[in-house]
């Protein structure tokens, strides 16, 4: 099983909040907190959707803190390590 990089699954993120917040993938910073970029309690839950989906990652189970939510990077860097390939 491939190990998904942190690269790609940073970008497929800033797709996905560029999605929610209905911005341009270019205004999404993946080192800017994810409540600075505009991402509201709404925003978050299908965040959290896509996480599941996208990534075959069961959130309940994989052990992700409310830091691993402080940016997207972040977010990439424990994703890459939990996700199935």
């Amino acid at each position: 099983m491939d190990v998904r990089s942190v690269i790609d699954v940073e970008q497929r993120l800033i797709q996905e909040v560029a999605l929610i917040l209905c911005k341009e993938p270019a205004a999404i910073k993946p080192d800017v907190s994810l409540p600075s970029l505009g991402l509201d309690s709404m925003g978050f839950v299908e965040l959290l959707v896509v996480i599941e989906k996208a990534f075959g990652l069961r959130l309940i189970e994989s052990g992700l803190t409310r830091e691993d939510f402080e940016t997207i990077h972040a977010l990439a860097a424990r994703i890459s390590k939990e996700a199935p390939g």
